[in-house]
């Protein structure tokens, strides 16, 4: 029997490859430890993501192979989560207690963008990370009601200055319209809604967050270009339909973040196809295959295709977005996937500069 080395298991580890960040775990710089006691095999994983839905089958896959080796008796696989913050855009201050900001934006209305929103920072939640989420859609706030939060629900003020955020799901959720009326419009110029949104992200008192979900205004004039600039985002999400004039709006808003240096985490498509309730025809209403034509000309991911579902409208309308509604459903597990590819995309951006030495211990 041949004794077990730090290379053998490490060759072994570099057959798998995770799923979320496209590697395998020694590429992706995630081993720890290494222990190797003649023929026991204990190895340490550190994912830089939330990833608990995910991680323990992950290990016991690991633990499997290990334990298939020449030599090994019994393996053991820990894998843990550390989330870290990632730098955002150069000269933009942090944010207290929140440490990666997300922005989910689109280049135009209509497109599914605050349901994207929602559901990434329910599964987010669903994965052990600590997660806010801003409405930020000053003239259309619609978080509250995804939220099942009652029209009317105000936030606590905290030391006369700092607003404390509402909490539903396990989200802590903050809007302009938890301090406006609801039947009346925000009717404001450009320059004191960037005003409003930027005092609103920075005078929340944030609960120690790893992710801050920002439900971006549709499109890409002065508003959302005032934040991009003024907001430390760790990377954007772009939402769009499949239909023609969608993408060409989208197009503008990935071009908006590149210019001010935030990384476009990925593209989801939404209303990609229909199936009939009935007999179960499927049919591309709005056009098909255009979120992955736009992912792959700005080469980044399509994190995610879902089906235009009344199950998805019904939910979000009723308080309870599909992500906790039906956590077992084929949908939620989409946005579950979506989820943990995009905080993998962080993890990434960063890898370099949160690298950790890996440790080796054996009984030599």
């Amino acid at each position: 029997m041949s004794a077990v080395t730090r290379e053998g298991v490490e060759a072994t580890l570099r057959q798998f490859t995770d799923p979320n960040l496209n590697q395998d775990p020694v590429s992706a710089g995630c081993l720890r430890e290494v222990d190797i006691q003649g023929s026991k095999v204990h190895v340490r994983l550190e994912l830089g993501y939330a990833a608990g839905l995910f991680k323990s089958g992950w290990a016991q896959m690991l633990q499997m192979a290990l334990e298939g080796m020449d030599g090994v008796d019994s393996a053991k696989v820990e894998v843990e989560c550390v989330i870290e913050p990632h730098k955002a855009q150069a000269q933009v201050p942090a944010l207290a207690n929140v440490k990666n900001i997300i922005a989910v934006a689109s280049g135009k209305g209509g497109v599914g963008k605050s349901t994207t929103a929602a559901n990434l920072a329910l599964a987010l939640a669903r994965e052990g990370a600590r997660v806010g989420i801003l409405d930020a859609d000053i003239y259309g706030p619609s978080q509250g009601i995804m939220f099942g939060l009652p029209e009317g629900t105000r936030p606590k003020v905290r030391d006369e200055k700092f607003f404390v955020p509402l909490e539903a799901h396990g989200v802590q959720v903050m809007s302009m319209a938890f301090l406006t009326d609801e039947n009346t419009p925000v009717v404001w110029r450009g320059p004191m809604v960037s005003g409003a949104l930027l005092q609103l992200i920075t005078q929340t008192a944030w609960d120690n967050l790893d992710y801050l979900v920002v439900d971006m205004p549709p499109g890409t004039g002065d508003i959302q270009l005032t934040l991009a600039q003024k907001v430390p985002v760790a990377g954007a999400v772009i939402v769009t339909t499949p239909q023609d004039l969608a993408l060409l709006d989208a197009r503008k808003g990935v071009e908006m973040f590149r210019k001010v240096n935030i990384p476009v985490l990925g593209v989801v498509e939404n209303m990609a196809v229909h199936i009939c309730s009935n007999c179960g025809h499927a049919e591309h209403l709005f056009g098909e295959g255009g979120g992955e034509k736009l992912a792959n000309q700005y080469g980044v991911d399509l994190l995610a295709s879902l089906p235009l579902s009344m199950a998805i409208r019904l939910q979000s309308d009723g308080g309870k977005p599909t992500t906790i509604a039906d956590p077992e459903s084929q949908i939620a597990m989409i946005y579950q996937e979506m989820a943990r590819s995009v905080g993998a995309r962080i993890a990434q951006s960063g890898l370099g500069a949160n690298a950790m030495p890996t440790i080796e211990v054996s009984d030599d």
